[in-house]
């Protein structure tokens, strides 16, 4: 027994919650973990099974006061305890829980969905966007498959000329009224038709294009439009685009997650854009008028400052990617590299040695504090 979690934190209440709230955090997590919510999740069955232990303790009077004094040992055999529930092998398949969850929740469970309206599947789709279509945005073609109703059958399932009929067996209601014995005593509850699976409507003549599955998977082609300023990894969503509804139920919807390529000249931040310009020694030097080049492909003058230094960073501000849903755009930083002449000529190599001794250290002087700090 020392593996089982304390009941109280199963339900998520504290030792002094009354009737009433451990009831409703019994009702709370049952429908979140009932199977029929999650088919084949034995991690949710576990879950459910769990909760229900602990709900048919604290919603004991006499059970629950057991439990207050001795713990999880009040109904372990082997401890001496009274086994009030024989390990609780009484749930074992989850029949007696689904029956509790089926006289909370207004019976039928998993039948009552089976029956009733379901919201189509929404669809996830990843498209590939270069840097300059995720900036400016683009209408892209795509394909796509999802669930519709059978053309044949218009979604009955039934082959032409005939029509889904009413179970004889649960007379359309797609649930039977079983009674049986559970830890809470004799519980009359709902459970799916295995007539008809819980639908209430059985096919004699199954439709020869779906099988009689009602439903087919088919290829959609579509033309969407990229919003401009879209950016790696955001989504797009096309409401109604995904699988359809059965039953009545609302059609899924469609989503579609950008991958962006890189860009061989700007990175993106957001909605701001970074590259680097070299500059000659003499524009740096002396400043100069430079063209900065934008992702259109277009180019904008920029005067740099005398004495310029390699790594100043100099900001365009809404030159950047223009924001979603919005005329704003961001700013485009560039970060200015200096290029040191190479390959001088005897003539050059003498007139720069002069430049260099007509400075002195009033030009360096970022290089004679340097040693100056070092040889103090």
């Amino acid at each position: 027994m020392a593996d089982k979690r304390d009941y109280y934190e199963v339900l998520g209440v504290s030792k002094s919650a009354d009737d009433a709230e451990i009831k409703k955090a019994y009702r709370t997590l049952a429908k979140q973990y009932h199977p029929d919510m999650h088919p084949g999740d034995a991690e949710a069955e576990a879950k459910f099974k769990e909760i229900g232990e602990a709900y048919a303790v604290l919603s004991d009077p006499e059970k629950r006061q057991q439990y207050d004094r001795f713990g999880h040992a009040a109904f372990d055999p082997a401890a001496g305890g009274g086994g009030g529930f024989g390990g609780f092998s009484d749930f074992g398949g989850f029949s007696g829980f689904g029956d509790i969850f089926s006289s909370f929740f207004g019976g039928g469970g998993g039948s009552a969905m089976r029956n009733g309206p379901e919201d189509g599947e929404d669809i996830l789709l990843r498209l590939t966007l270069t840097f300059e279509e995720a900036v400016f945005g683009c209408k892209k073609d795509i394909t796509y498959n999802h669930i519709e109703a059978c053309s044949v059958c218009r979604g009955t399932g039934a082959a032409a000329g005939t029509y889904p009929e009413t179970c004889t067996t649960c007379h359309g209601t797609g649930q039977v009224t079983v009674q049986q014995q559970t830890p809470f005593g004799a519980i009359r509850s709902a459970r799916p038709c295995s007539a008809c699976g819980g639908k209430g409507k059985t096919i004699k003549e199954p439709c020869k294009e779906c099988n009689g599955r009602a439903y087919v998977k088919v290829t959609r082609k579509k033309t969407v439009t990229i919003p401009e300023g879209i950016d790696n990894g955001e989504r797009i969503r096309l409401t109604g685009e995904g699988d359809t509804g059965r039953r009545g139920g609302l059609p899924g919807d469609l989503y579609i997650e950008m991958r962006v390529k890189p860009h061989a000249f700007f990175q993106r931040d957001g909605r701001d854009l970074y590259c680097e310009i070299p500059v000659t020694f003499t524009e740096a030097a002396l400043g100069a008028e430079i063209d900065v080049p934008l992702p259109d492909g277009t180019t904008v003058k920029y005067e740099i400052p005398e004495g310029t230094q390699t790594g100043t960073a100099f900001t365009l501000r809404g030159k950047g990617v223009k924001e979603l849903r919005s005329s704003r755009h961001g700013n485009l930083i560039f970060t200015a590299t200096v290029e040191v002449p190479k390959g001088l000529s005897p003539k050059q190599k003498e007139l720069l040695s002069a430049f260099a001794e007509s400075c002195g250290e009033k030009n360096n002087e970022k290089k004679t504090s340097f040693f100056k700090k070092i040889f103090k």
